[in-house]
């Protein structure tokens, strides 16, 4: 039986030289590895109290939709500015080479809340960061962020305010 880490196809010096892309879509084109995926990601988080998952745009679609299902819980969706046709709640925030904005619904969910954060990979944490903020803009209380793969190298589970769940955990960058 293959393990997880099996599934992820990794490509040296993408995009640029000294980079070590770690490339989920072989994952989720493979029912068995899409189902260990979502299974492991699932069990990391069977001991959280949360009431509703947000996934992240656009992999976070992908694993939240397959988790909401799996866990009976509802799906609410970050994504990028100006995608989502109702009245929005935005944050800004800082990326390596300048800035992005994300938003969600003002009624994603009731004020207290508590939300579990999906996405495919955490690196440096910034994402995470902007996403825990825009849930508290709008009352609600991150109690976990959950990903498939985390770059340990690069520390982001330290620039967060929430406990950070990993299914793959590679320590370089």
């Amino acid at each position: 039986m293959k393990e997880l880490k099996d599934y992820v196809c990794t490509i040296p010096d993408f995009p640029e030289k000294g980079i070590m892309f770690r490339d989920i879509t072989t994952v989720i084109q493979d029912a068995d590895g899409l189902e260990l995926a979502v299974d492991t990601m699932s069990d990391l988080v069977k001991d959280l109290d949360f009431d509703v998952i947000a996934g992240a745009e656009a992999r976070g679609f992908v694993f939240g939709a397959a988790m909401a299902y799996k866990l009976h819980k509802p799906l609410i969706l970050i994504r990028k500015k100006g995608k989502l046709p109702r009245e929005t709640v935005s944050i800004e925030y800082e990326l390596e080479y300048g800035t992005a904005e994300l938003e969600m619904h003002s009624d994603s969910f009731k004020k207290g809340d508590r939300v579990l954060l999906v996405d495919d990979l955490i690196a440096t944490g910034g994402t995470t960061k902007a996403m825990v903020d825009l849930v508290e803009k709008l009352g609600g209380k991150v109690v976990g962020a959950d990903y498939l793969i985390e770059l340990g190298g690069l520390k982001g589970r330290d620039v967060v305010s929430c406990p950070v769940f990993s299914a793959i955990k590679y320590e370089g960058k």
